[in-house]
Parts: C-alpha cells; structure tokens; sequence
C-alpha cells in the first residue's frame, strides 16, 4: 500500500529537483499544494518549480541521493542527501565552481487521494549558505 506513494515522494525529489522534470509538479502534487521550506518559506506549485530551477540552473549538476523512506497513514517521510558544483549565479552571489559539502536533509509529504498535498522540508541551509559563499566557513550555528 505504502509503495506507491513512497515512490512518489522519492520521484519528486530525484526527478523533479535532482534531474530538472519541473513538469511531475504539475503531475504528481495536488492543485492546491503548498510547501514549506526553511530557506524559501511556503511555495504553491508555480513558485516550487521556479525554485527548483534557480537551484538547477546554479548548480547544473546538482543530485539526490535517497537515504531512507517509510510512510504512516497519509504522510512519506524521506532522509536524503544533495551535492552540486555551484556553475552559476544564485542569490545574487557568483558561482565558486567548488562541489558543495553534502547536504542532508529531510521531507515530509502529507498525500490526499494518492498525490502529495503538502511538503515540509529541513535541510542544512547553513552549510548550503556557507557552499555559496554568503557565510563565512568559521561561522558556527547560534
């Protein structure tokens, strides 16, 4: 029972972020979708796909790697793992041509009527910060 919507959440994730196909969007998430993120703030399906590009296009290389999921009742969690070379400019910060750290992080989707209605994200924006040059590789979490 659970496969499908697993599949759907690590489909979003290595497809529609890591491999570019903003369309699964439109296709695997509800009208009303929204999701919540600790960089971005909450993004309806239009503004999620703009920031999965900007993403893309700074780091065009940019890949997932799918740790662990499992699912209870309407919601799929998923433990993952994204490394890119920063190629282009983001954030108004220009790119370093350095491979970023790793950075972890880890989504849950809440599904209504087998596609996800709702996505709640917390990854290491810190070291993701620090990747961009914006903050100093010293500073430490307060």
């Amino acid at each position: 029972m659970f496969e499908q919507t697993i599949a759907v959440s690590q489909q979003l994730i290595k497809e529609a972020f890591g491999g570019g196909n903003l369309d699964l969007i439109d296709e695997l998430c509800t009208d009303g979708y929204v999701n919540h993120d600790p960089l971005a703030g909450e993004q309806d399906r239009e503004s999620s796909k703009q920031q999965m590009a900007a993403y893309r296009a700074a780091f065009p290389d940019l890949e997932f790697t799918i740790e662990d999921s499992f699912a209870a009742g309407d919601r799929v969690v998923t433990r993952w793992i994204a490394q890119g070379t920063f190629e282009n400019e983001m954030m108004g910060l220009q790119p370093t041509g350095e491979r970023g750290q790793p950075i972890e992080g880890i989504t849950i989707d809440r599904f209504e009527d087998g596609l996800v209605a709702e996505s709640w994200t917390q990854w290491d924006t810190l070291q993701f910060m620090r990747d961009l040059g914006a903050i100093p590789e010293g500073a430490t979490r307060a």
